[in-house]
Order: structure tokens, then C-alpha cells, then sequence
């Protein structure tokens, strides 16, 4: 494993969630079998020609099952470095990273996992030459080499639409609301639109424009996989669990589990 403070590269998923790689964004690419991870409360597969890239907090990610062939490279790079080498007014990465917390996994073509093994091979070359004169301003230009044709994996198979700065920002105060938590107690627009304040209406158009889905979608998306959280670590009873989030009745709180969580909350424990 070579490390630079910035940027890390590995071979295994075995460390990704772990405290030493808080703050990092995950970017992975599959050479060979294939391995079977959960992320944000649903499976999903990598497997040979694949990429990933994670951008959560680590717990996010669970019941990593790598196949014995399975053969990865790994570059952790941190979210302030990410941050410098993304190009100035570009707006994709919302939209990128919006999708990518719902499915992390991109399935590349062919000429797709060659440059993608050749950003690889540029950036482990180029960690290596710390007597470099100018090494983070070189490190900053081959990340972003990476990171601008990851946005094109993701754009050339999800399609691209031109997202502006103000509809970009209005999704990040969105998302920080959720982010803070408001959805244990409020799962209404209403609130969220007049907390940033606009109309639902305007609130849904951007977040469909921005991430393709309705912002009540993000409400209930972030709802349901903190309610998958606490049914998991059994602290709490379903009872108190329903009164945390504000439900109405037990009954309300297990139809909406059963809906979003496709179980009914005692058999999601078990």
C-alpha cells in the first residue's frame, strides 16, 4: 500500500468505513471476479470492468463478501483534496453524487476500463515522485484527470444535463437539512420549502433536475435508511424507535417500513 496524505492507494475493500479513511472519498476499480456489498441499505455487485465510488460516511457500507478471484485497485483520495482538483464551475459532481447514493456501482465498456486502469497507473506512478518540484500541484492535475472522466462514465450512461450554480446550491441547503436530521420530525416539502424559502413546487423541479428524482423522494430516502439503522442495532424497541420519528401510531410506523423497507419492522431484525 503507498500512501501520499492525501491520497491512498490499496488493493482490498477490507478497510473502506474504517476510522483511518474518514473523510475520504472511496474510488475502485474490479480487474477480476466479483464481491457483493451492501451500501445505504441495499445490495449491490461489483464485478469485472465495474467502478465504484463511494462518497458517505463508512458506515454506510456493510457485509463486504469479495469472490476468491476478486481483484481490485483502490484510490482513497480526502474530500478537501477532491475539492481543489475539481474544475471550477463544473456542477456535475451534485448530480454524480446524488446517484451514486443510491447505486455506487458504474459498468464500464471496454474502452471505458482502459482509461480507468490508466488513470490508475498515472496516479500510483505519480505518488511515487515526491522530489517533484511542483508534486501536489502534479497530484491535484492527474486526480482531476480521474475525477473529470469518472463524471463521463456516469454522464455517458445516465445522460447529461447542464445543472446551474443556483439550483446546485439550493440542493446543497437541501440536502443539509436533511443531512441535520429534519426528517425524523418532518417529512412534509412544506417545511423544507419554507425553510429555504420557495414554494414545494420549485423545491421538487430542482431536485428532479438536479438528481432526477422529487425531493419528497430524498425525504423518504434518508428517513428510511436511518430508520434501517436503529431497527439494526436493537437499543431502542420498535415502539420508541416509531415515537423518535415522529410517527402518529405503531401502526403508521410499521406500514412505512414495510413500504420502504420491504419488511415488516420485526423481521427486518431478524
Amino acid at each position: 500500500m503507498a500512501a501520499f496524505s492525501d491520497i491512498i492507494l490499496a488493493n482490498s475493500l477490507a478497510e473502506v468505513g474504517s476510522p483511518r479513511f474518514r473523510g475520504y472519498l472511496c474510488h475502485a476499480y474490479c480487474s477480476a471476479g466479483s464481491c457483493r456489498l451492501v451500501y445505504n441499505g441495499r445490495t449491490h455487485v461489483m464485478q469485472t470492468g465495474d467502478c465504484m465510488i463511494l462518497s458517505g460516511p463508512g458506515e454506510l457500507m456493510e457485509q463486504v463478501s469479495p469472490s476468491e478471484d476478486f481483484s481490485v485497485e483502490v484510490v482513497y483520495v480526502t474530500q478537501a483534496f477532491i475539492e481543489t482538483a475539481t474544475p471550477p464551475g463544473s456542477n456535475y459532481g451534485m448530480r454524480g453524487h446524488l446517484a451514486l447514493f443510491d447505486n455506487p456501482i458504474i459498468s464500464l465498456t471496454a474502452p471505458q476500463q482502459l482509461v480507468c486502469q490508466r488513470n490508475f497507473a498515472v496516479i500510483r506512478e505519480r505518488l511515487a515522485h515526491t522530489e517533484h518540484h511542483f508534486y501536489r500541484e502534479l497530484m491535484r492535475n492527474v486526480v482531476q484527470t480521474m475525477i473529470l472522466d469518472f463524471f463521463e462514465f456516469h454522464a455517458s450512461r445516465y445522460g447529461y444535463d447542464v445543472i446551474t450554480t443556483q439550483y446546485r446550491q439550493l440542493m446543497d441547503r437541501f440536502l443539509a437539512l436533511l443531512e441535520r436530521g429534519d426528517y425524523r420530525t418532518h417529512r412534509d416539502l412544506a417545511h423544507y420549502a419554507d425553510a429555504l424559502c420557495i414554494t414545494t413546487k420549485y423545491l421538487s423541479e430542482v431536485s428532479r433536475k438536479v438528481s432526477g428524482f422529487a425531493a419528497n423522494y430524498w425525504i423518504t430516502r434518508y428517513t428510511s435508511l436511518s430508520i434501517s439503522r436503529e431497527l439494526r442495532n436493537r437499543e431502542r424497541t420498535i415502539s420508541e424507535i416509531s415515537e423518535a420519528f415522529g410517527f402518529s401510531s405503531t401502526a403508521h410506523f410499521h406500514r412505512f417500513v414495510q413500504k420502504n423497507l420491504g419488511a415488516k419492522p420485526s423481521e427486518f431484525r431478524q
